[in-house]
């Protein structure tokens, strides 16, 4: 997981080295990270979010026992490193990766789509599942959270459903007894189940309502205009 976080200083590093602009514009339009904008999603779609995938718990799965150390133990780590694991995946992937290969193409258009569609499929393909739930799950999930950072500007909204999805998975597997290292090891195909498709519908329904609250002023390109 510290390995990960690690992906944000290289993710603006390589960005300076391949289109000589600051590392900060990976941020957002604004070259900042908009924590405002990261609060108000916090609050906004955090609880829904949380409590969407927490419905994924009751699917079938294999029990292992969990002792109070262990217990300790994810509940510290993953409060500590799951937030910078999903925030450098985050910069790598809807961040460089996207920008990198938007730019393959002349067409501003052209170059979102690819941008969405390849990011999507790349970062499927990395889970390794073979499972047709999962990976609809997987790729609509990054592909929505692509569509989200064009619409904003920037990284802060998917920085936040990643990393409530990620805690949520990480708090709730020991404390409803789940073996969740065997659930990770194993995504094989008939793993998965219908109840994938509620966060997938739940993150379609989010990025739904970020595209009509950015219908009017469109996805954020530039940095806003100060008054004089």
């Amino acid at each position: 997981m510290l390995a990960l976080g690690l992906l944000i200083p290289w993710s603006m590093l390589i960005q300076r080295w391949l289109y000589g602009v600051p590392g900060a514009s990976l941020h957002s339009v604004t070259a900042r990270f908009r924590f405002d904008l990261f609060g108000k999603a916090l609050l906004v779609f955090g609880p829904a979010w949380a409590l969407v995938n927490v419905i994924g718990f009751f699917a079938p799965s294999t029990e292992a026992p969990w002792s109070r150390m262990d217990l300790i133990g994810i509940f510290v780590g993953t409060l500590l490193l799951t937030p910078l694991q999903t925030t450098g995946e985050e910069y790598g992937v809807r961040g460089l990766l996207f920008r990198v290969v938007g730019s393959w193409t002349r067409s501003p258009r052209a170059g979102l789509i690819a941008g969405v569609l390849v990011s999507s499929t790349l970062f499927t393909a990395a889970h390794g599942s073979t499972d047709t739930y999962i990976n609809i799950w997987y790729f609509v999930l990054w592909t929505c959270l692509a569509i989200i950072t064009w619409r904003t500007g920037g990284l802060e909204i998917a920085v936040v459903l990643h990393a409530v999805l990620n805690t949520v998975a990480f708090l709730g597997a020991p404390l409803m007894r789940i073996d969740f290292g065997a659930a990770l090891a194993d995504r094989s195909a008939g793993v998965g189940s219908a109840t994938q498709l509620i966060p997938t519908l739940g993150v379609t329904v989010i990025t739904a309502i970020i595209w009509w609250w950015t219908r009017k002023a469109g996805p954020a390109l530039t940095p806003p205009a100060t008054a004089h």
